[in-house]
Formats: C-alpha cells, sequence, structure tokens
C-alpha cells in the first residue's frame, strides 16, 4: 500500500514570508516544505510537495494522485471559496482529503468562511499557521497505522 501523501499548495502560497506575514507568517513555502519532509520521514511517510498558480495544473495533479497516492493534504488558497472543479476532482481521485489552511478563514471576510473542499474533507485545520501541514500528515499517519 502506498504511504506516499500529496501535498497541494494553491495561488499565491509561492509568496510565503513576503506576503501579508501578520495574516500568514514569515515561513516561506521552501520552509513549509522542509517541515513536511521531516514530518513524513518521522512518521514513515512519503511527500510529494507541489505548488500552483494555475488551477488546470492542480486538477491535473490531483486526478494523476488517483491510485498512487495514499491521501491529499491540501491548502487551495483562494480557490478554497470559489472551485468546483477542484472539489470534483478531489471527489474522482477517490482519496482521503485533508485541508489545510494557514490562517483562521472563519475570523477573516466573510467571503472567506465557505469551502468548497471541507464538505469532502476528512478534516479542516485551519488557523495553526505551517503547524496545520504537520498535524496533516501526522493524522495520515495515524489512518495508515490503522
Amino acid at each position: 500500500m502506498s504511504r506516499l501523501i500529496l501535498v497541494l499548495n494553491g495561488p499565491n502560497l509561492n509568496m510565503l514570508g513576503t506576503r501579508e506575514p501578520a495574516t500568514y507568517g514569515h515561513e516561506t513555502l521552501a520552509d513549509v516544505e522542509t517541515l513536511c519532509q521531516r514530518t513524513a520521514a518521522e512518521q514513515g511517510l512519503d511527500v510529494e510537495f507541489r505548488q500552483t498558480n494555475h488551477e488546470g495544473q492542480l486538477i491535473d495533479w490531483i486526478h494523476q494522485a488517483r491510485g498512487r497516492c495514499a491521501g491529499i493534504l491540501i491548502n487551495p488558497g483562494a480557490w478554497t471559496h470559489t472551485s468546483v472543479a477542484i472539489r470534483d476532482a478531489l471527489v474522482a481521485a477517490e482519496l482521503p482529503v485533508i485541508e489545510v489552511h494557514l490562517s483562521n478563514v472563519h475570523k477573516r471576510e466573510e467571503f472567506r468562511h465557505h469551502s468548497f473542499v471541507s464538505g469532502i474533507a476528512l478534516g479542516v485545520l485551519c488557523g495553526f499557521g505551517t503547524h496545520g501541514y504537520r498535524m496533516g500528515l501526522t493524522h495520515f499517519a495515524h489512518l495508515l497505522n490503522g
């Protein structure tokens, strides 16, 4: 059985560390990738870490995960609130999904309160900063270890 977790990041997450640090923190996307790789190694998982600003690319990666990965940890960024296509791709992948957000979206603008992903996810982690990624990967390890 695969122990590969696909960690996907949506638009603008490549700007972590410089974009709105009061909201998103000072850690970069490279820091998040390092955290995910370290956590995966500790938990006996493999991680494939990706980021894109192109919705179709994210959908292609989700499709390619089907039958290859054990789960998807996704921070869809702004697509959380707008993309039925990403939600449908996640359903089609037939894999467990954990949604993660650096900020607590429920303390922010009203339009950020709705997620197209949350309804199909095993769980949602928001407001824990980059630690949310660690929590999500640790939960996947728990699921895979029975």
